[in-house]
Formats: structure tokens, C-alpha cells, sequence
């Protein structure tokens, strides 16, 4: 098998011949890192190269495997990591200047889970400023660019993740999401990706010199993003593996029990009164017929009010933001991130005081309404975003900027807000004036079935197919 060959294999692909022995590590790792050199400068997704290391950590797993070790679940699989994560070694910048300097004195549980399984990571992808908009850009790298065009932004926070993987640079991507981090950049770049529920994965930052906000803990999540969505039954059961760091990680087979009889499906297409593009109704349909024909029971009706959960839950994080973060961003930030952030508190005026604290107990209220629900539904299939994704630097725009690219998301961060898990695939290559353009569609699924959003997605991308090959063709 040739370099070329190598590096367009989906992880699942790929670890079954390195796995075999078919494909060396050094081969795999080799073959995403030429890539890397001939895509990365004209997309600057990964900030900062490893692939001398990268090579030299092949070789020794090569060499184990040829002594007798037996080869991870992950044996020689290129990934990449967010800048936002502790790597030994490593700056955690987090795409803030002032922070470039700050070196990670150990592994966060990702890296450390993800090498344990075999996998080499061979760069480090971008992020914004604080890794706190749907946008990728920074005074630090610069900007990162949709391998689509640069007419659609590479989303945001985890721009650089889903335009690395997307464009062949690694089998896997890293990212996190508070309120999108990881669907959004799967969302803009044709990518899959499933946001794990609370608890999931394990989380935290050696380099870090304070405990996060409350909300910050229970809404962040790490997790991947992935060209096939098969790809993440091979690589998450890998990531969630227990570190005693994280008090709170829940220790849960990646797999739940199967349930008796079909599968019900709500499906809904209530934009709470944002207009659906003809295009994003297209791919919610498709999703349906998809997950139909595959023996789920689908059927339109409307799950809990999303929009008051998602609303309330992010005026509630922007309060905690407000008081806990605001006077870093105002202090480190540059001029662009402070506005975009007034603008977030204009879009969402934080609570405080009693009303804060209240307000973070209603999440109990909005979270029990939607496990009461999902025992008769246990999977909801909605919109991502209302419209195709946005263009770059639209937050940068005011008001009405940040409102077509955050406010109208509510399917986004309510789940963050309710710690449910929410797959996000791409449904449709929509034929745009402005060229072809992905949509994703949402899939959210019971409290600790990551595991069966994820076959979801499995079914849709049965029916639409895999989008890095028309992307590949694209960019040629």
C-alpha cells in the first residue's frame, strides 16, 4: 500500500492493518504527515508539528510489536490534539498569546488514554482566543480554514481538529465542547463527532492552577472528531478509560445493554421561530428515511422544550463567565475576543446572584424532563443549525453576527447544559451557489448511550455516504 493510500484510510481501516502488521506505525504515521506537509499551509489547522517525535514514538511501538507486545486497539493510529489540552512538554496556549509559554509539566487523560491505546499524535491543532468562539482565529497562529473554501468558516472551538481530520491530516482529531466545540467544526467541516454526556471522559489539566467553574466542569466535555462515524465505536471506549484525576469520570462500558424491540425516534423540526433552509430540512429528512430503512421507529413529535434549556443554560454559564473569566479575557484577550464577548453578554445577559444560582438548579428540572421523555424516545433526531454554517469572522459582526452563529444554536448547548449526549453526522452535501456545502444533523441520546447515538450515525452515513472523498476531489 502507498503513502497516498495510507493516509486516506478511516481510523477503523486503518488500525485493522496495523493491527495485522499489514501497515507498519511508522508507515501510518509517515503517510498522514506528508500529508500534513502538502495540505497543513494552506489550512493552518495544526499549529504546532510533532513529527519528529511522532516517528521516533512509531518506531518504538513497531519495535514492541516486533519483540512481542501486542499491538493497542489504537496500534499506530496519526491523531492530533487541541492546543487547549495538556501535552507534556507542550504549551497549552489555548490561542491566547500570553499563554504560549505555559508548558504543560504532564499529559491531560486524553493524551495519556490515547496513547496507552497505541495512537502517535503528530500536531497540535488550533483553537480561538480561550477556545470561547464558534470561529477559529487567534492574534497567536491566525486563522484556520475550512478545507471547503474559505467561504465557510472551519467552526469553532476545535476549528483546527475538524479541518485537520477532514483534510486527511490524522485519523483522528481531538476537541472539546462547552457549548458546540466539537459539532460545530464536525457541523462546517463535513465531519462526525458525538459530544459525550456528563461524566464520560475523563478530564483535567495538570497546568491548570484552579478548579473551573461549577458549569464550566458539568457542560465541558472532551471527546473526537472522526471522518466516519465508525470510527468512533473503534477510538472512544479507548478515550473514556478511568484516571483518578477526574473524581467525578463515571466508569461505564463504551457499550449499554440492548433494548427490547425497535428503537423510537423523535424527530423534530422546531427552529423556535429561526427560519429552516430548504437545505436543512433536505438533511433532516434524509436522516429520517436513513434511520427509518434501517428498522428505527421515527416519528414527529416534539421532545422537551430545548430553546428555554438551552437559553437559560448558556445565560447561565455567560454568568459564570462574567465572574470567573471575564477580567482574563479583558486583561489577555485581544481587542476582537473582548467585543465578541460583550456581544455574548448582550445575547445572553448572564444571571447573578440568587437568580445565577437558581437558575444552575433548574438544570435539574430541564434534565429530568428530557430522561422522562427519552424512556419512550430514547434517541431525538433535530437540527444542528437552522441554516448552513456561517462565514468566517461572522461573530465579528455585532449583534446580528453572533446571533446567526451562537443564539440560533440552541440544540447546541442546551445538550451541553442537560449532560446528554448528542452525535452530530452530515446528512446532505448541499449544492450552494457558493459551492458544495455539508450539512449535519443532531442526534442526542439517552444519559450514558453514547454508544447508540453513535449507531445512529452509523445508519445515515450508510445512506449518504462518507464526505472527505467529494472534499479530497474538491481540493485537488
Amino acid at each position: 500500500m502507498n503513502t497516498d493510500d495510507i493516509w486516506r484510510l478511516s481510523a477503523t481501516e486503518l488500525s485493522t492493518r496495523t493491527r495485522a502488521g499489514d501497515v507498519s506505525a511508522e508507515a501510518a504515521v509517515q503517510a498522514s504527515i506528508d500529508r500534513m506537509n502538502a495540505v497543513n499551509p494552506g489550512l493552518n489547522a495544526v499549529v504546532e508539528d510533532l513529527s519528529t517525535e511522532a516517528l521516533t514514538r512509531a518506531r518504538e511501538l513497531d519495535k514492541a510489536r516486533t519483540a512481542g507486545a501486542a499491538p493497542g486497539p489504537l496500534q499506530g493510529l496519526p491523531v492530533t490534539i487541541k492546543i487547549n489540552v495538556d501535552q507534556e512538554g507542550h504549551a497549552t496556549s489555548n490561542g491566547v498569546t500570553a499563554l504560549k509559554d505555559l508548558i504543560a509539566p504532564g499529559d491531560a487523560p486524553v493524551v495519556a488514554n490515547l496513547e496507552k491505546a497505541g495512537a502517535v499524535v503528530i500536531g497540535r491543532t488550533n483553537t480561538p482566543e480561550f477556545s470561547f468562539r464558534a470561529d477559529t482565529d487567534n492574534p497567536l497562529f491566525g486563522r484556520t480554514h475550512n478545507p471547503w473554501g474559505r467561504h465557510i468558516s472551519p467552526g469553532g472551538s476545535s476549528g483546527g481538529a475538524g479541518a485537520a481530520v477532514m483534510a486527511g491530516i490524522g485519523a483522528l482529531a481531538h476537541g472539546n465542547d462547552i457549548g458546540g466545540s466539537l459539532r460545530f467544526p464536525a457541523a462546517a467541516n463535513g465531519a462526525v463527532t458525538v459530544k459525550p454526556g456528563l461524566g464520560r471522559v475523563p478530564a483535567w489539566n495538570p497546568s491548570q492552577k484552579a478548579e473551573r467553574g461549577m458549569l464550566a466542569q458539568s457542560m465541558s466535555v472532551q471527546g473526537l472528531i472522526t471522518r466516519s462515524a465508525a470510527d468512533l465505536h473503534l477510538a472512544m471506549p479507548s478515550l473514556i478509560a478511568p484516571d483518578p484525576r477526574d473524581p467525578f469520570h463515571a466508569p461505564l462500558p463504551w457499550r449499554g445493554a440492548p433494548l427490547d424491540g425497535p428503537i423510537k425516534v423523535a424527530f423534530t423540526r422546531n427552529t423556535f421561530g429561526y427560519d429552516l433552509h430548504p437545505e436543512v430540512n433536505l438533511a433532516l429528512e434524509t436522516a429520517r428515511d436513513a434511520l427509518t430503512d434501517s428498522g428505527y421507529v421515527v416519528e414527529e413529535v416534539e421532545p422537551p422544550n430545548a430553546f428555554d434549556a438551552g437559553r437559560t443554560g448558556y445565560r447561565a454559564l455567560m454568568g459564570e463567565v462574567y465572574a470567573m473569566m471575564k477580567q482574563d479575557v479583558d486583561a489577555a484577550g485581544s481587542d476582537t475576543v473582548r467585543q465578541i464577548f460583550e456581544v455574548y453578554f448582550q445575547e445572553f445577559p448572564p444571571f447573578a446572584g440568587t437568580e445565577l444560582l437558581q437558575m444552575m438548579a433548574k438544570r435539574s428540572h430541564y434534565a429530568r424532563e428530557w430522561s422522562l421523555f427519552m424512556q419512550d424516545y430514547p434517541l431525538v433526531l433535530t437540527p444542528f443549525l437552522p441554516q448552513p454554517f456561517f462565514k468566517p469572522d461572522r461573530d465579528t459582526e455585532g449583534a446580528e453576527g453572533v446571533h446567526e452563529v451562537l443564539g440560533c444554536a440552541v440544540y447546541s448547548y442546551a445538550m451541553n447544559y442537560l449532560g446528554l449526549p448528542a452525535g452530530c453526522v452530515p446528512a446532505r452535501l448541499a449544492p450552494l451557489a457558493s459551492g458544495p456545502q455539508p450539512i449535519n444533523v443532531q442526534i442526542v441520546a439517552r444519559r450514558w448511550r453514547e454508544d447508540m447515538a453513535v449507531d445512529a450515525c452509523i445508519a445515515i452515513e450508510q445512506r449518504v455516504g462518507r464526505f472527505s472523498p467529494h472534499l479530497w476531489d474538491l481540493m485537488a
